[in-house]
């Protein structure tokens, strides 16, 4: 048994569990479960705003007055929140949207 251990002492970057208790609360209030997740595009100098609005058909399903709204927010306001979720499901969305050569990013609702 090391020294550390006999006199309660704790290593550097060790854990007790009352202080492991604590980051977990203290990460809770982060990470509000209830608040669903967004997915945001935001606007980039490459793609072209038809492809844009191909990309939101494409993988979301939307139609294409939707696709084009949405768009049309990415050009003019720089962002659009294109889908909302569970985190699972918008960190999918955003690995998707990096296929297709889309600045896109999470965030938890606010």
């Amino acid at each position: 048994m090391s020294a550390c251990v006999k006199s309660g002492m704790q290593s550097a970057g060790t854990l007790t569990p009352q202080r492991e208790a604590t980051e977990e609360r203290q990460g809770d209030a982060l990470a509000d479960p209830d608040r669903p997740w967004i997915t945001i595009v935001w606007d980039d100098p490459i793609n072209l705003m038809s492809y844009v609005t191909h990309v939101f058909m494409e993988v979301f399903g939307y139609p294409k007055a939707k696709a084009e709204k949405l768009m049309l927010d990415v050009h003019h306001r720089g962002r659009a929140v294109v889908a909302s979720g569970t985190r699972e499901r918008m960190e999918l969305d955003v690995h998707t949207l990096h296929g297709y050569g889309l600045w896109a990013t999470l965030e938890q609702q606010s």
